[in-house]
This record gives C-alpha cells, sequence and structure tokens, in this order.
C-alpha cells in the first residue's frame, strides 16, 4: 500500500488530478474507499507494466486510452466512490447488503 499511496500523491495527483468539484469529486482519503484502492492498485500496476522498458514503444499511449481514463471517469463520477466526500471531509458510504440465497 506504501508504493501504491507514493504513485497516487507523488505523480497520479500531480499530473492527472485536475480540480475538485461537486461534478467530479476526489477524496483525500481515498484509501478509506475500497473500491478506489482495487481500481487505483490496477492503474498502478498497469502503468508498471506499459510505461516500463518492456511497455514497448506503444505502451503509454495504451495506458492513458485503455486505462486512465476509464479509470479515473468511474472514481471521479458524481455517483461514484467519492460522491458523499467533500474537500477536507471523507463520509463512508455504506455497501448495499445482500441476503443469503435459500437453499
Amino acid at each position: 500500500m506504501e508504493g501504491l499511496s507514493f504513485w497516487v500523491s507523488g505523480l497520479l495527483l500531480p499530473v492527472y488530478g485536475r480540480e475538485v468539484t461537486s461534478r467530479s469529486p476526489w477524496c483525500s482519503q481515498w484509501w478509506e474507499h475500497l473500491e478506489a484502492v482495487a481500481q487505483l492498485h490496477a492503474l498502478w500496476l498497469a502503468w508498471q507494466e506499459l510505461t516500463g522498458p518492456n511497455g514497448g514503444l506503444t505502451g503509454p499511449a495504451m495506458w492513458h486510452r485503455d486505462y486512465l481514463g476509464p479509470v479515473m471517469q468511474a472514481l471521479r463520477d458524481p455517483d461514484g466512490p467519492f460522491s458523499g466526500c467533500r474537500a477536507g471531509g471523507h463520509r463512508a458510504k455504506e455497501a448495499p447488503t445482500a441476503e443469503a440465497y435459500p437453499a
């Protein structure tokens, strides 16, 4: 988690973060949102693979097109995982419940 946190705060947000608005929310405590952690971890792994020495000449372009855009759009969506959070304020969201499948 330390490596992911370093990447998010040191590269992702400074380069791709954009301004926080009600239409594009972000939570400064993003690690408290399990969906965000899962999506950002996958984005980080893809970044390592596609922008590294074995990523090829088109790897970075593929990362931007196939991974960065869709993940940031999902995370920053007004109804996404940060929808209840405001600048300087984290609000946990309740996950939906599921009843047990009848035997």
